[in-house]
């Protein structure tokens, strides 16, 4: 890759969960706008949700799949010579057309592909401008479709991606304010267990395939362990006794 300064632009577009009408107007402009839009997919290569978002607002021919292997979980070697190749791939494109958009689901500075490779082209292509256009994020959505309310007040609100084990999903429930949980599907029968533990399960929700055919929104308390989808959100509510306003 060539080491000169670069006029090119690389913009993450956050895509929203799964639901094509939850992708902002700003994000659908800038779509639009880019003169080609990479999206991630697996080396299996099956289209994940973020192309299937993206292929409602641009046709095809605009639309370029780059593997991420983002199921790759326990061979690092593997997963870096993917991330090498994919990093490679955009920078290739950034010299070639100048403006490239980055799909991913949710918003792109929340557990997102593109805080990776924005740091990998920042090295490949210097001079490029990033720049993100948020997104909906999966707990917005769980809680729009649930009736689920985040926050209250003072109460604070944690965030936690259970791919970094059960116990830091336990310290968040024995404290204070809403707990969201975050790819807990392989492990849904610790967060089941974590829930009942720290008495938080009663009103706990969690949902999968937001906004898709197979969408699946449903009380925690009904968890009976069985693996869940890995991309499956789970809120549990803070504990609210005070009546309306209690919390202000």
């Amino acid at each position: 890759m060539p080491d000169v300064m670069s006029s090119s632009r690389l913009i993450g577009v956050g895509v929203g969960p799964g639901d094509p009408e939850l992708v902002t107007v700003k994000g659908v402009n800038a779509l639009r706008a880019a003169d080609v839009v990479v999206v991630p997919v697996m080396d299996t290569g099956e289209r994940g949700r973020a192309e299937a978002t993206v292929l409602h607002y641009v046709g095809q021919e605009k639309v370029v799949r780059v593997v991420f292997a983002l199921n790759e979980r326990t061979d690092r070697e593997r997963r870096e010579a993917a991330w090498d190749a994919a990093g490679e791939r955009v920078a290739r494109l950034l010299v070639e057309h100048g403006t490239v958009a980055f799909a991913t689901i949710g918003d792109p500075n929340v557990y997102s592909t593109f805080t990776y490779l924005a740091q990998t082209i920042a090295e490949l292509v210097p001079g490029t401008v990033v720049e993100t256009v948020p997104g909906i994020t999966a707990m917005q959505d769980l809680a729009a479709r649930s009736g689920a309310v985040l926050t209250e007040g003072t109460e604070p609100l944690t965030l936690v991606p259970v791919t970094a084990g059960a116990q830091a999903l336990k310290d968040a429930l024995a404290g204070p304010g809403t707990v969201v949980a975050y790819k807990f599907g392989r492990q849904a029968q610790e967060v089941a267990e974590a829930l009942r533990q720290t008495g938080r399960i009663d009103d706990a929700v969690w949902g999968s395939a937001l906004g898709l055919p197979e969408e699946s929104v449903r009380p925690a308390a009904e968890l009976d362990g069985a693996p869940l989808p890995y991309l499956s959100t789970l809120i549990a509510p803070a504990r609210r006794d005070g009546g309306r306003g209690g919390k202000l």
